[in-house]
């Protein structure tokens, strides 16, 4: 049985991310899905989903092989549940990944990425909480502007990034990165059997994206 690497891009569909930021997601996907079918080690090991959070959080795309993946329609309106996006997140990981049991080895722990140009409207605390029970590998929230309270983010992940707009340039270079977090973490899982577990496990960002510490 092959094991997958899951990739769960949650992403902000709440109103002010309308005109170029959202336009600039659904690029940034299109590039990240062409990037890493070009490389053998995602074809065969990585599963995206994609899940959008406005008023609400829904699923747009559920975990699908590489090969299958189809960008979702993404439109942008509403506020920010954000909390409700963890939350629907560790439930589809409950569903979608398979654990590890005494006669087979599960899929290798999901990869997180969360981009986001605000904040929570909803209960962010048990989104984070309900994601905290479960095994997850690196995740990554990413602060699109600076309307966002990165400290809010830092309790959701070490490991916060900020981007000093939400333009097509920047959240383009920030979908090239996660494609290239990716692309390394399946070539990690499949040849050397490890999985990504924190920022040292990660390509360097460049220089459009910062790194808050």
């Amino acid at each position: 049985m092959h094991r997958k690497l899951p990739v769960y891009l949650l992403v902000d569909t709440s109103g002010s991310m309308s005109g170029e930021p959202i336009e600039a997601v659904k690029n940034g996907m299109q590039l990240l899905v062409s990037t890493l079918r070009q490389d053998p080690h995602a074809l065969e090991t990585a599963y995206l989903s994609v899940i959008g959070f406005g008023s609400e959080a829904s699923v747009l795309t559920p975990l699908t092989e590489l090969a299958a993946f189809q960008a979702p329609a993404l439109t942008a309106s509403g506020t920010t549940s954000m909390g409700g996006a963890l939350r629907l997140a560790a439930q589809r990981i409950d569903e979608e990944v398979s654990r590890t049991t005494a006669e087979t080895k599960g899929d290798w722990k999901p990869l997180l990425f969360l981009l986001t140009d605000g904040n929570a409207t909803d209960d962010l605390k048990g989104g984070i909480e309900a994601l905290r029970q479960r095994k997850v590998g690196t995740v990554v929230a990413c602060a699109a502007g600076h309307q966002v309270d990165e400290q809010s983010l830092k309790s959701i992940t070490e490991i916060v990034l900020r981007l000093d707009t939400a333009d097509s340039a920047t959240i383009g270079a920030f979908f090239r990165w996660v494609s290239a977090s990716i692309a390394v973490g399946s070539q990690k899982v499949e040849q050397a059997g490890k999985e990504m577990l924190g920022i040292a496990d990660l390509p360097a960002p460049p220089k459009e994206i910062n790194l808050v510490v």
